[in-house]
């Protein structure tokens, strides 16, 4: 698998971005992909590129903010 699509606007998912974002476009928009891993792209560019990640990597990642680390998650 690349670990970007080049234009995420064409890649046909159903993207997100979290409940906790603003309205201010700063944020950043999630989408599932078939093989279950997910994509992650900038909401103020849509048609720009988006890195893709693994479910492994995305279970690890997601664990990781969970659990404290990079600065989110728990205090």
């Amino acid at each position: 698998m690349k670990p970007y699509i080049e234009i995420s606007s064409a890649a046909g998912l159903e993207w997100v971005k979290s409940s906790y974002s603003g309205n201010n476009g700063d944020c950043v928009e999630v989408a599932e992909l078939p093989t279950g891993g997910r994509a992650v792209r900038d909401s103020k560019n849509p048609g720009g590129p988006a890195l893709t990640f693994t479910v492994e990597e995305w279970n690890a990642f997601a664990a990781d903010v969970a659990g404290g680390g990079l600065g989110f998650g728990r205090s």
